[in-house]
């Protein structure tokens, strides 16, 4: 998410008002994969929903939930966990499960959380707070993982040039910090010119996608949502750039029925196509008022399906286009 690198505000759900009116009337059993600072949630519990099941794999998100989730009562229940294994957390068949990728404001602003080079702070970038770090990735993945990650999870076209540098700065006294990071990138690229982004910009989504293995996460999560949603039920994804929106258009591109072109001249009778386990039903970006109002939304899409009673089943994972890299493995793939 390019925003990522910009100074945060108050962190405000995207496309909040466009979701609730295309699922509306909201009913049942609701789960928000990524809990966050609850906005979703709160606005499904307010629109009507039974119930909301609030996921997130980051502790401080169930921590701040303290604050607002005792006011609905048993209609909000609370679980530690990835949205990857999201059916696991579902106790009911789902009317509708929403998920709003990439990382919050609320973690941007947190220094020591090491996802923006704006603050500085130690290099770190785990969502759920253990596990590989950004810095373990810096440090110890040989030159050529580190190129991959850079390439294909930044899009960074100075991926090799950058990755050598980081090897030829490790060797001297270890990468700690996003600032010496932020540096290091920084010095292998054009000086930043006003209104563009920071050179170091791709460089940070790159390593936050390889630590939280995000991509491989939401290609598992979206075959949970289709495992764990009722008849009808809802799927309503909020992405912020063309990696994770790739992802999830083309998962819907395999499971979702394709509307049909009935030829009513053609002599031989039209062939049924098998129900697939989704219906499409919208894709939605921010008007001119939301982008102005709040800057996270100017990259964002919302898509919409709606699941059909045709049985759950894996996806195509290599049609994803999910990149192949282990980082800490010293290869890729």
């Amino acid at each position: 998410m390019m925003a990522a690198t910009e100074p945060s505000a108050p962190h405000v759900p995207v496309l909040l008002e466009p979701l609730i009116a295309a699922v509306a009337p909201v009913r049942g059993v609701w789960l928000d994969g990524t809990l966050g600072a609850g906005g979703y949630a709160r606005a499904l519990l307010e629109a009507g929903a039974e119930r909301v099941i609030g996921l997130d794999r980051d502790p401080d998100a169930l921590a701040l939930a303290a604050d607002w989730a005792p006011q609905y009562g048993e209609r909000v229940t609370l679980r530690a966990g990835n949205f990857a294994e999201l059916d696991a957390h579902a106790d009911a068949p789902l009317a509708g499960v929403v998920l709003d990728l990439g990382v919050s404001s609320m973690q941007l602003d947190r220094a020591e959380r090491g996802f923006s080079f704006t603050r500085d702070g130690p290099l770190d970038m785990r969502m759920g707070q253990s596990g590989t770090s950004a810095a373990d990735i810096v440090n110890a993945a040989a030159e050529a993982v580190i190129a991959d990650i850079l390439f294909h999870y930044g899009e960074e076209r100075a991926a090799r040039r950058i990755a050598r540098a980081i090897v030829k700065a490790r060797a001297e006294a270890p990468i700690e910090t996003t600032h010496e990071l932020a540096a290091i990138v920084a010095r292998c690229l054009p000086r930043q010119r006003p209104g563009h982004s920071h050179p170091a910009t791709r460089s940070f989504q790159a390593l936050r996608l390889a630590v939280n293995r995000e991509l491989e996460a939401l290609a598992s999560g979206l075959e949970a949502a289709e495992r764990a949603l009722a008849p009808e039920g809802w799927l309503a994804v909020v992405s912020f750039h063309s990696l994770e929106d790739r992802v999830i258009k083309r998962f819907l591109q395999q499971r979702a029925e394709k509307r049909r072109h009935v030829n009513r001249y053609a002599r031989t009778p039209q062939q049924e196509m098998p129900e697939r386990p989704f219906r499409a039903a919208a894709e939605i970006t921010p008007d001119a008022a939301e982008r102005a109002a709040n800057p996270r939304a100017r990259s964002a899409r919302l898509r919409l399906a709606r699941r059909t009673t045709a049985p759950a089943g894996p996806a195509d994972r290599a049609a994803l286009g999910l990149p192949r890299i282990d980082p800490m493995s010293g290869e890729a793939g």
